[in-house]
C-alpha cells in the first residue's frame, strides 16, 4: 500500500472524514507547520494528519481554539516532541485522519486560524521529530467495498441510526420533532452517515476513536446504534442534564 510522510497534528479530539475542523494554532511548532503548508500552491491540497492523543498520555499544554482575544505574550517555544514522551508514537492512537486545510489565516501576532476538512483515514507507521514539527509516515486505511448482502445491511443500519440519532437530538436539546432535520437534509451514503453521527454525538475520545477505526461501515453503524440507544436512555433519566453545554461544539485545541 502507498505510504506518505505528512505533518502530524496531535489533538485531544478525533477527526472524521468529511467533517470540518477549526483550529487555533498558537504554539511555535504548529505555527511552523502552517507556515510550511502555506508554501504549497493554492491549487494543491495542504494536507496534515490529525491524530488523537491517548487518554492520560498527554503532558503538552492545550487551549481552546479561535478565541475572541489572543494573549499578548506568545507561548514558550517547545521542541516538536515535547510533552509526548521519549517515543511519541506510543502517545498517539495509531489511526488518524488526513486534514486538508482550505483556509490558513495568519494573525498579527503570528498565530493562525485554520479551517480544515477531514479526508482519508490513515494508519501511523512511524513518527519523526527531527524537524521543526512532528511528521508521520502513514498508509491509507480504506474500507473494503461491501458485498451485496453487507451493502444492504449497511443501508438498513443507516436508516436505524438516523432514527435513533433524531431521538437522541430531541432528548439532548429538548427540541420538538418538527424542528429536527428531515431525511432530505441528511446524506444517503451509509459511510457518510456513520462519520457524521460519530462526530455529532457527545462521546469521549476513546469511544470516538473506536468508531473511527472500525473495520467497515456496517460495524461502525451497528456500534453507533447501540451507543445512541444507551445515551438516549441516560439522558431520559437525567432531566437536569445541561444539554446546552453538551451540544456546544468548541473549536479544537492546539
Amino acid at each position: 500500500m502507498t505510504t506518505a510522510r505528512l505533518p502530524l497534528f496531535p489533538l485531544n479530539a478525533v477527526l472524521f472524514p468529511g467533517l470540518v475542523l477549526p483550529l487555533n494554532v498558537f504554539e511555535e511548532r504548529y505555527r511552523a507547520m502552517m507556515r510550511e503548508l502555506l508554501k504549497t500552491d493554492e491549487d494543491e491540497p495542504r494536507r496534515f494528519v490529525v491524530v488523537a492523543i491517548r487518554d492520560g498520555r498527554e503532558t503538552a499544554p492545550t487551549a481552546t481554539g479561535m478565541p475572541d482575544t489572543v494573549a499578548a505574550a506568545p507561548p514558550p517555544e517547545r521542541a516538536p516532541a515535547e510533552g509526548f514522551g521519549p517515543d511519541p508514537i506510543q502517545t498517539f492512537h495509531r489511526v488518524g485522519c488526513v486534514a486538508d486545510a482550505a483556509t490558513i489565516r495568519e494573525r498579527a501576532d503570528g498565530s493562525f486560524e485554520v479551517l480544515a476538512t477531514g479526508t482519508t483515514r490513515v494508519r501511523l507507521l512511524s513518527v519523526e521529530a527531527s524537524g521543526a514539527y512532528l511528521t508521520a509516515e502513514v498508509e491509507e486505511l480504506t474500507e473494503e467495498p461491501p458485498c451485496e448482502d453487507r451493502g444492504d445491511e449497511a443501508g438498513a443500519l443507516a436508516e436505524g441510526v438516523l432514527r435513533a440519532f433524531r431521538t437522541y437530538q430531541k432528548r439532548l436539546a429538548g427540541a420538538s420533532e418538527r424542528s429536527l432535520a428531515t431525511g432530505a437534509d441528511l446524506p444517503d451514503d451509509p459511510s457518510v452517515i456513520s462519520y457524521l453521527v460519530a462526530a455529532a454525538t457527545v462521546l469521549d475520545v476513546p469511544t470516538k476513536q473506536r468508531l473511527l477505526q472500525a473495520p467497515d461501515t456496517a460495524t461502525r453503524l451497528r456500534e453507533e446504534l447501540t451507543l445512541l440507544r444507551k445515551e438516549t436512555a441516560v439522558i431520559r433519566h437525567l432531566p437536569s442534564l445541561p444539554a446546552t453545554d453538551l451540544t456546544r461544539a468548541p473549536t479544537h485545541p492546539n
